[in-house]
């Protein structure tokens, strides 16, 4: 190997060992209403942007100070929507675990019968607490994991193992035209 491809090889290398593992978010809003209030925030504001965007070059002045108004009005209401939901939200965060602990966990929790019926590869009920506990930037044991998949409604716990579970799957490569 070359001195040439050796120093490139050595500046590729240390930016993939710097690639940050990649990591998903779970928000839970305690007040729908709070949360609806932000989603409507949010969309709103984005039109009004969208729609100062739109203005063509030669737009009437009094058109274009009507939606520069318009995007910083809302955009206030967006900042007061999202301090208010962000003071009811609860935000939980999972990182992708390297490769070997996925296939330990995997290992440690081989998928039973009606399990495999099902097409699983691994026993649900012991595997996604240890995953989700393993996964979690915030600490979360794997007792609170399984109390939580067992305990809140439906829609949130599948929301909390696809989080955990989704975020080893995350690809981060891209296979090019060759």
């Amino acid at each position: 190997m070359s001195s040439t491809t050796a120093n490139g090889w050595a500046a590729l290398e240390k930016r993939l060992n710097a690639l940050p593992k990649p990591t998903r978010t779970l928000a839970l809003c305690a007040d729908p209403d709070v949360r609806d209030r932000y989603q409507t925030a949010v969309q709103v504001h984005a039109r009004a942007d969208e729609a100062l965007k739109a203005l063509r070059a030669d737009a009437d002045k009094d058109a274009r100070t009507l939606w520069k108004n318009k995007v910083t009005e809302t955009a206030a209401e967006l900042q007061a929507a999202k301090e208010e939901y962000d003071a009811a939200t609860v935000t939980l965060t999972f990182q992708a675990l390297e490769r070997e602990r996925v296939e330990e966990l995997l290992a440690k929790h081989p998928a039973n019968e009606e399990d495999e019926e099902k097409g699983s590869d691994f026993h649900f009920d012991t595997f996604a607490p240890e995953l989700i506990a393993a996964a979690s930037v915030d600490g979360m044991p794997v007792d609170y994991a399984a109390n939580a998949l067992k305990t809140w409604h439906l829609a949130d716990s599948e929301d909390l193992w696809a989080a955990a579970w989704s975020v080893q799957r995350r690809k981060r490569s891209d296979l090019g035209k060759g």
